[in-house]
């Protein structure tokens, strides 16, 4: 049986099935194993992790602690009870803007990527060269912003520096929209999303795209990108300060176990704070060479329950209001036994965004691809409803070939 339990009732004897971190957020060199000494239950307490798997056919069991089912479930009623106040209303179709959004998505791909090779050749960085696509952007997002949010779910693992920085900048300035910042403030949030790694121009590329667990000795060294893109950023006139803590504070965590700084709680400004929840949901859900990406939906409830420590839960909250229960992209099972990828959100509710049906997971075989839209009954393109999500690869499903 997996259950939960809190780092403290840890005990040697133990088998650890999940670490409930990033693969490179743990100090051990296998993701699974049995704790057999207190010398790793130091080092997993040193660790910053705060809850874990136990699989206890393997190990040492604790009588009182939640299944992983339970713990999931305690989770699913929270984020329901999300599903309250009504969204940012959308002003443009989402056909209408997704050309554009596709256009602005390169664009941007294209500035960060002349950018950051500036940056490893150590030429003058223009801030000015950057307004333009950031302004095209935001102005999408506050069209349409599951436009843009489409774009992001569109990664190749080369270019993951680059796409990671532009889907950061996308959603910064949703969750900007969604807690009703000014323009500009808007503005500063995406591009600080934009060039939060560009630190990473001066850190070894092989390091960087190493397929396997980097070394303590590594780590540090990819971990300096942070204080290498700060400095960098320090000798470019006008950047304004919201975007330089989206590059300073990224890292931080809510509880302290962040770097470079070790910041907790309110020394952690709104912006860092919303740039640090951003930065892991793009990355733990982005396919990497040392790392399997997992679903947006799952990636939603691995950051609810980190916010208990890690992160802010209340802008956890926002954040999750600002792309879905369900984001874009994310494959899901309906009431009807169709299979269907989220395409769109609305903002009546977030559990009935647009899914294009693909899918009959009875009959396991697909159907030809049809937008249904949850917020409309039956007869108006409607009446289905959402049952959990489903991984794509249990169904060999290629996700981007409907997208």
């Amino acid at each position: 049986m997996i259950k939960k339990i809190r780092v403290e009732q840890v005990r040697v004897g133990m088998y650890v099935h999940d670490f409930n971190a990033g693969w490179l957020d743990h100090p051990f060199a296998r993701n699974r194993m049995k704790i057999a000494s207190d010398e790793e239950l130091h080092k997993l307490a040193a660790s910053g992790i705060r809850e874990i798997f136990i699989d206890t056919a393997r190990g040492v069991d604790v009588a009182d602690a939640p299944t992983r089912e339970e713990a999931a479930a305690a989770t699913e009623v929270s984020l329901l009870a999300l599903d309250t106040a009504p969204r940012s209303a959308v002003r443009v179709a989402l056909a209408d803007e997704l050309t554009r959004a596709k256009s602005v998505f390169a664009e941007g791909t294209r500035a960060i990527r002349t950018v950051m090779e500036d940056a490893r050749l150590g030429r003058q960085l223009e801030i000015e060269a950057m307004s333009p696509v950031v302004e095209k952007i935001a102005a999408s997002i506050i069209r349409n912003s599951n436009a843009m949010m489409s774009m992001r779910r569109l990664k190749h693992l080369d270019d993951y520096t680059y796409l990671h920085s532009v889907a950061v900048c996308t959603m910064l300035a949703a969750f900007a929209r969604e807690l009703d910042m000014e323009l500009a403030d808007i503005h500063s949030m995406a591009l600080g999303g934009l060039l939060h790694d560009i630190g990473k121009a001066r850190v070894s590329a092989a390091i960087l795209n190493k397929p396997k667990r980097l070394t303590e000795k590594e780590f540090i060294h990819v971990k300096s990108h942070v204080v290498l893109g700060a400095d960098m950023l320090r000798q470019m006139p006008g950047v304004p300060p919201l975007a330089f803590a989206v590059l300073e504070l990224h890292h931080e965590r809510f509880d302290g176990t962040g770097y470079p700084q070790a910041l907790s709680g309110e020394q952690i400004s709104v912006a860092g704070r919303m740039a640090a929840i951003v930065d892991v949901y793009d990355s733990i859900t982005s396919e990497r060479c040392y790392q399997a990406a997992i679903s947006p939906a799952e990636a939603i409830r691995k950051l609810f329950e980190w916010s208990h420590h890690h992160f802010d839960s209340q802008l956890v909250q926002r954040f999750v209001r600002s792309v879905g229960i369900y984001p874009v992209g994310t494959l899901v099972r309906l009431e009807s036994g169709r299979l269907g990828i989220v395409v769109e959100q609305r903002e009546s509710s977030l559990l009935t965004p647009v899914v294009r049906v693909i899918f009959d997971a009875r009959r396991n075989y697909y159907i030809p691809p049809e937008n249904v839209d949850l917020s409309r009954p039956l007869g108006a393109g409607g009446g289905d409803r959402i049952v959990g999500h489903e991984s794509p690869a249990t169904w060999k499903i290629e996700l981007d070939r409907f997208l």
